[in-house]
């Protein structure tokens, strides 16, 4: 399962990006009942390993969607690499883990992909994390009058590619989220909306040096969030200083910046020492499911 990053500056709950940074998740069923979790790798030692794991959550959810029954026993491995609570998309690669798993195990062909999208979205809440989760590439994700989440699969111009610096911090999606008033002013909603169209334009099109910059510029949820984590603001303020199109990655608290050739080389001086940074691919095809021939 792909890291995501969500947002990206002006596409508030709308635009996501799958990167080269991945979970693996085996998931078994057994005759003995009970649920057993074993976790290597990040935030090993700190997750529920039983019924309350969020893996197993989705699992359940996703059996009693389809209908089949739930099963005696279900025994998970997971190797985590994605950071948790920082804003990269952890928990939306948990739940789609969760549901693919449970779809490939009961051999539910009834249960179509549009399902399994709008039950990840359920459950996490927004699409904005679970649809390039899913489908890979950048996405555009929204949900109609019903609720019904939809998105668009977009692929960006290899040209441009993403860094990431991830504080050892964590952050809280809910508590984030809780910074971030009821009402924004007409123009504030009016510059996003812009800066969101152009932004797809400079993602896919990789036009003249600056135009990332631009569209990047956000008046909706980065400076109100700021406060509950001035690290990530200082350090966007600094990279967008110097001409990289940084903004934060989700929720935050980690770093998101657009790199192109122009501006690789200007990221590292201005983040320093105390975040960890990498340089990532944008993940072209989303969540991938291994079907052993024998089960």
């Amino acid at each position: 399962m792909p890291a995501t990053s969500a947002n990206l500056g002006p596409g508030f709950d709308a635009l996501g990006l799958a990167l080269s940074l991945y979970d693996d998740v085996e998931a078994t069923l057994a005759d003995e009942p009970g649920t057993r979790v074993i976790v290597d790798g990040e935030s090993a030692g700190e997750v529920d390993l039983g019924e309350g794991h969020l893996v197993v959550k989705a699992m359940r959810a996703a059996f009693d969607r389809m209908g089949v029954g739930q099963p005696d026993g279900i025994r998970l491995r997971c190797h985590n690499r994605i950071p948790h609570a920082r804003g990269l998309g952890s928990s939306s690669a948990a739940i789609c883990a969760g549901i693919l798993a449970a779809r490939a195990l009961a051999e539910s062909e009834q249960f179509s992909d549009g399902e399994v999208f709008a039950l990840a979205t359920e459950m996490e809440g927004h699409p904005d994390n679970v649809a390039p989760c899913l489908a890979g590439g950048l996405t555009v994700a929204w949900s109609d009058h019903t609720g019904a989440p939809h998105m668009v699969k977009l692929v960006p111009d290899e040209r441009i590619r993403p860094v990431v610096a991830v504080p050892s911090t964590r952050l809280a999606t809910e508590t984030a989220r809780g910074l971030l008033p009821k009402d924004v002013p007409h123009k504030d909603a009016s510059f996003n909306a812009g800066r969101a169209a152009l932004l797809i334009a400079a993602l896919t099109q990789c036009p003249e040096p600056g135009l990332l910059l631009a569209a990047t510029e956000d008046r909706l949820h980065q400076n109100y969030r700021a406060p509950a984590m001035r690290d990530t603001a200082n350090l966007v303020e600094r990279l967008r200083a110097v001409g990289v199109a940084a903004v934060v990655s989700g929720a935050g608290p980690t770093v998101l910046a657009f790199s192109t050739s122009d501006t690789q080389d200007l990221i590292a001086p201005e983040v320093g020492n105390d975040w960890h940074i990498q340089l990532m691919d944008v993940d072209p095809f989303g969540a991938n499911v291994q079907v052993p021939e024998t089960r």
